[in-house]
Parts: C-alpha cells; sequence; structure tokens
C-alpha cells in the first residue's frame, strides 16, 4: 500500500491547522464558502477538499484593493509541490557578503524603494522570491552585511511576503500551542509541558477508568487524556465540569472515532453527584435553583456543541396500531445529560483509577467531594494557577492521611534556537504555566 493512501484526506466539518511559515492557525473547514484570515490575507478554503493533510498550497491572488494601503486581500488556494519551496539564499543566488557591520547605519535610507513602489510591486509579482530580489537589488548595505546579518535580513522578509501555506491535521501539541497563544487565560494558562507532565503524572493509559473535573480549558484536557487512553480500548474517563454543556473545541478538532468518543462521559458536577448519592429520589429533569446558580453557560460553546447535547423529551406511542386509531400517548423520554449521569454514576460507585482537577476555583472542596471516588494507590493531580491554593490544599490533604507523596511544583521552559554556530535560548519566553500538586491515595 503506498504512503499516500493512508494520509487522511481533509473532508468538510473538519477542523484545520492552517501553518505559514511559524504562524499556527485552528480552523473549522464547515462549508465550500468557509475562508481563513491570516493578518490581511483573507484565503477561500474551497480548493482544500479531498487534499491529503500535509499538503502545500500557493496562496494566488483574486482581489486586491490597488493604492489602499493595510486593505485585506482575497486569495485562492492553488496546489503545489514540495519542490517548488527552496531557500530563499538559493532561489536569489547570493554569494558576497561582508566581514562585520561596523560601517551600516540605520538611518532609514538604505532602501532606495518607497513604500508605495514595494506595495506595487507586490499587487504586480505574487512570488515573495522575485519581491525580495528587487528589495535586495535596491538596498545599498545589503553585501555589505555579514552572512548572518543577511541571512537575518532574507528571513524577516520573506515571513513578510510568504505566498505558501501548509494544511496540517491538528494534535494536541499544535492546539496547545496555538490556544496559549491566542489567549492562554481560556486554557488557564497550560502550557504544552505542562499539559504532558498533568497526563504522565496522572498515568492514563487503555486500561481502567479515570476521573477528571475542569473548569475551562477549551476541551484541552479531556482531549490530551482521551487522546491518551486511545481507540478501541477498554478504557473510560469521566469529564465533569461546573457549566451546562462542557467545552468540546478541542476534541471535535481531534476527530477521534466514534467510539473512542462515546468513552468520554461528560456531566455537570452537582448534577451528577446528585445522582450518585440520591439517584431516584429527586426529580432530575427540573435543576435545582442552586444549581443553576453554580452553574454557568459558556460562551465560547459552537452551536454544534449546544444543540449535541438536546434531545427530545417526549416520543408519540400509538395505542392501537389498527388505521383508524388516532389515539396516542406521549412517552417521557430521559435527556442524554440524564443517560449520562447514570453511567458516570454507575462508575463512580465501582471507583476509578485516577483524579485529575483543573481548577480556576478553590480545588480543596472538589478534591475533597472527589477522593472518596478513587482506588487506594492511585495518582492524583492538581493543577492551579495560584501557589496559595494548592498550599493550603497540601496541608489538608497532609492532615488527613488519605494521600501520600505529595508534591508541589512549577514548570519552567525555555525554547532554543538549534542552527550552525548560532544556538543560543530564545529570547521570548513563556511565563510561569501554573502548579502542581501530585500524591497517591492511601484508602
Amino acid at each position: 500500500m503506498s504512503r499516500k493512501s493512508t494520509i487522511p484526506s481533509i473532508q468538510l466539518g473538519d477542523y484545520i491547522v492552517i501553518q505559514r511559515q511559524k504562524y499556527t492557525k485552528l480552523q473549522k473547514f464547515g462549508s465550500l464558502d468557509a475562508s481563513a484570515t491570516l493578518g490581511k490575507e483573507h484565503l477561500e478554503l474551497k480548493s482544500l477538499l479531498d487534499q491529503p493533510y500535509g499538503s502545500t498550497f500557493k496562496m494566488c491572488v483574486k482581489e486586491s484593493k490597488a493604492g489602499k494601503r493595510g486593505a485585506q486581500r482575497q486569495h485562492t488556494l492553488e496546489l503545489v509541490s514540495e519542490n517548488e519551496l527552496r531557500s530563499i539564499r538559493d532561489v536569489l543566488n547570493i554569494s558576497s557578503s561582508g566581514a562585520d557591520n561596523r560601517d551600516i547605519r540605520d538611518n532609514g535610507e538604505a532602501q532606495a524603494l518607497k513604500s508605495e513602489d514595494i506595495e506595487q510591486l507586490r499587487e504586480a509579482c505574487n512570488e515573495s522570491s522575485k519581491i525580495i530580489e528587487k528589495l535586495v537589488e535596491n538596498s545599498k548595505t545589503f553585501h555589505t552585511r555579514t552572512e548572518y546579518s543577511q541571512d537575518k535580513y532574507l528571513l524577516k522578509k520573506e515571513k513578510k511576503y510568504f505566498e505558501f501555506v501548509q494544511i496540517r491535521q491538528p494534535t494536541i501539541r499544535l492546539m496547545a500551542d496555538i490556544f496559549h497563544r491566542q489567549d492562554a487565560e481560556k486554557i488557564m494558562g497550560i502550557r504544552v509541558d505542562t499539559l504532558s507532565q498533568i497526563i504522565s503524572y496522572s498515568g492514563v493509559s487503555g486500561f481502567g477508568s479515570y476521573l477528571l473535573y475542569e473548569s475551562g480549558t477549551n476541551g484541552l484536557l479531556p482531549a490530551a487524556m482521551l487522546n491518551s487512553i486511545g481507540a478501541d480500548t477498554d478504557a473510560t474517563l469521566v469529564h465533569m465540569h461546573p457549566g451546562n454543556v462542557p467545552q468540546k473545541q478541542a476534541l471535535l478538532a481531534l476527530k477521534l472515532p466514534l467510539e473512542q468518543q462515546q468513552r468520554c462521559i461528560s456531566v455537570n458536577l452537582y448534577s451528577v453527584l446528585r445522582e450518585f448519592y440520591q439517584g431516584d429520589k429527586v426529580d432530575a429533569t427540573i435543576p435545582t435553583a442552586a444549581e443553576d446558580d453554580a452553574t454557568q453557560t459558556d460562551n465560547n460553546m459552537t452551536t454544534e456543541e449546544q444543540t449535541d447535547e438536546v434531545e427530545p423529551t417526549t416520543k408519540k406511542l400509538k395505542l392501537d396500531q389498527s388505521p383508524n386509531c388516532k389515539q396516542f400517548v406521549y412517552a417521557k423520554l430521559p435527556l442524554r445529560w440524564q443517560l449520562e449521569n447514570k453511567r458516570a454514576s454507575a462508575l463512580m460507585h465501582q471507583k476509578f483509577d485516577n483524579l485529575v482537577v483543573a481548577a480556576k476555583e478553590h480545588p480543596s472542596n472538589i478534591v475533597q467531594a472527589l477522593l472518596p471516588l478513587v482506588k487506594p494507590s492511585r495518582p492524583i493531580v492538581i493543577f492551579s494557577t495560584c501557589k496559595e491554593l494548592l498550599q493550603e490544599t497540601y496541608m489538608e490533604l497532609k492532615a488527613s492521611g488519605k494521600v501520600t507523596n505529595l508534591h508541589v511544583t512549577s514548570n519552567w521552559l525555555r525554547t532554543y534556537q538549534i542552527l550552525p554556530n548560532r544556538t543560543h535560548p530564545e529570547v521570548n519566553m513563556n511565563g510561569n504555566s501554573g502548579y502542581l500538586l501530585t500524591g497517591y491515595t492511601l484508602s
């Protein structure tokens, strides 16, 4: 079987990752009229249909506002081969460079072309190599720069005029990087290294049942745990959340098999605890006022995610099958969230193989409520953006004697540029990515 046949193709309804050099963006390809925006570039996505993931496309100008600086440019996407992607230095065939940069003055007069000339050149030419070639030809200082300085100049210009995009399939790492860069607060500031430690400490595998409570990570944490559980396994994840509906964007973007998705049971924390302790003693069809106050609707949920939770409450049944009979009775059917509560409650009675909590609120009460549901000698992982909250929880668990080997840790990650003779830490780095409290249950 050829390698190409094993690569999944892009279909309508998929989430895709559009990558332009180092910039990535998560986008839903919902219809043939779907489009995406990358800065000033507006891309039509209809040509992506049925193309394999990993394909590279060239942005071809369809419509532009000539003479209007800052105007958005319309582009269509044209499939290209990887052979067309070459180093800009190889394309320009640059052979000379200076010994040092001591004579270069940053006075704004090095480039002979004016901004209006560059805009006209960009409108007339859609190839970044030709635009950069003109900029190099009209630069008074380019050939006196050192080779490293020339590479830096070329990369800066290529980043601005680069006309190729690659379409990638969403992964946990890609989505973690995208969410953290766009708005870290929406995923509680969980960086990819912190996410990997949460999964590692939790001991998630293809066997057992696992318990997760999270109060808003755009679906990243349940997606990561479900991805680690894997397809065609026996493991089950109970995903507890404080809202009326769970955040599912990352889960939907992964496009996991249906059987794997069904092994993730998403339930409201307060509702499922009431089901667990009281069962059928209360009318679960009407939420209590306290539960309504405690829960909040996620404003970031898509229409697709919300309608997925809604099911009919009644079903029309005939009393008699004869043609002349027109009597009907309406039988009340349970809602989906009620069925999920019963599934989760059954697993809660059997107890879980771990406990993972990522809470915006104080985790103490949540941990105390969920800790009895965990089997002995099982890991617990608690994430919080505030160290003091975990320190208080640490002391409470230490005093209770129910958890051992308690540790509070903080991750610190710095990326490095790895290039010949230019290996060094990145100048800009992410700050703190929260704190972890880990341990093992005793009873």
